[in-house]
């Protein structure tokens, strides 16, 4: 498995099957009728453009619910050649608000597949379907 290890963020290549399929909404640094210009966080633009085998993983240091969603779905982003994006909350205050407690959470390229706790067999499913262009 190769890692490679960016300042904020961990990227690795391997493959596993995620949950329900939503889409990713918009996060807003300002708010609606506030005057200001409303602006993307630059996390909902990368999401937004993700490729269907881009799997990202919203973490924090000392989770062990995310280092047993990183257990669970390393092998099966190895199988389907998917490539992972480890994102660390801690290191940016707007994914802190955003997700706080409610890590891990897994998007698979631009829809959200899974938070809490990853079922393998979802999340094969899910890359399976992505793999074929459904």
């Amino acid at each position: 498995m190769e890692f490679l290890r960016t300042s904020t963020h961990n990227t690795w290549q391997g493959s596993e099957d995620p949950v329900e399929r939503a889409p990713a909404s918009p996060s807003f640094l300002a708010g609606e009728g506030t005057g200001q210009t409303m602006t993307m966080h630059p996390e909902d633009a990368r999401l937004s453009t993700a490729k269907p085998l881009d799997v990202t993983l919203y973490t924090r240091p000392g989770c062990h619910l995310c280092e047993e969603a990183k257990a669970a779905i390393e092998p099966l982003l190895r199988e389907f050649g998917a490539n992972l994006r480890e994102v660390n909350i801690d290191e940016d205050e707007i994914l802190k608000e955003r997700y706080g407690l409610d890590i891990p959470v897994l998007f698979v390229g631009p829809h959200k597949s899974a938070k809490y706790r990853v079922s393998p067999l979802q999340l094969r499913r899910q890359l399976q379907r992505a793999k074929e262009g459904l």
